[in-house]
């Protein structure tokens, strides 16, 4: 393996804690309510687990509302449990044809503690990407040692993987703080 095919691998990996970060913070309810709170909600249909998004059109039509159509009216009432299951914050309003969940705003101290998971999973992701810096060393390294290249080669790669490295540790700062802001602005 050559230098630039562990920087390429190196970019990759850390593209995808950064990927990896971005669909953890769909999770964080912000004032904003977003379709994805529903996501991880299954049905059973006809004897198959089967996602919301798979038997219902699901939409958020205003800030604080989302509702969720089926598209067999004999689901609603599975739907309504299910959700109910799921303990998602809010309780489903069934009128028969659909459902309606109702976010109340959020407080200032939920916002706080949703501010504070984004900060708690940007940690995460960048403990990540040191993990993928130090496999990069120990590959740049090792063919140091194998004599495929020089010393002065290593300390050069082991420089880029730095620089890889602080490149997508501030790309993670950057979405942190995009998050906080989303969260925090009233």
């Amino acid at each position: 393996m050559e230098l630039n095919a562990i920087y390429t691998e190196q970019k990759e990996y850390m593209e995808k804690c950064i990927t990896a970060l971005k669909r953890d913070f769909t999770t964080i309810r912000s004032g904003k309510v977003s379709i994805s709170i529903v996501d991880g909600i299954h049905i059973d249909y006809y004897g198959t687990p089967t996602a919301l998004s798979q038997v219902a059109t699901v939409l958020a039509t205003d800030a604080t509302t989302i509702t969720i159509s089926p598209w067999e009216k004999k689901l609603v009432r599975d739907i309504e449990k299910a959700i109910m299951q799921a303990n998602i914050g809010v309780n489903p309003n069934n009128d028969g044809e659909s459902i309606k969940l109702f976010f109340p705003p959020m407080t200032s101290d939920q916002r706080k503690e949703g501010a504070k998971q984004a900060k708690t999973m940007g940690d995460k992701a960048k403990v990540a990407i040191r993990n993928v810096r130090k496999d990069s060393n120990d590959k740049v390294k090792k063919l140091e040692k194998d004599k495929v290249i020089t010393e002065d080669q290593s300390k050069k790669g082991q420089d880029e993987v730095q620089k890889i490295t602080d490149a997508a540790v501030s790309k993670v700062d950057d979405l942190v703080k995009e998050k906080e802001a989303e969260l925090l602005k009233i």
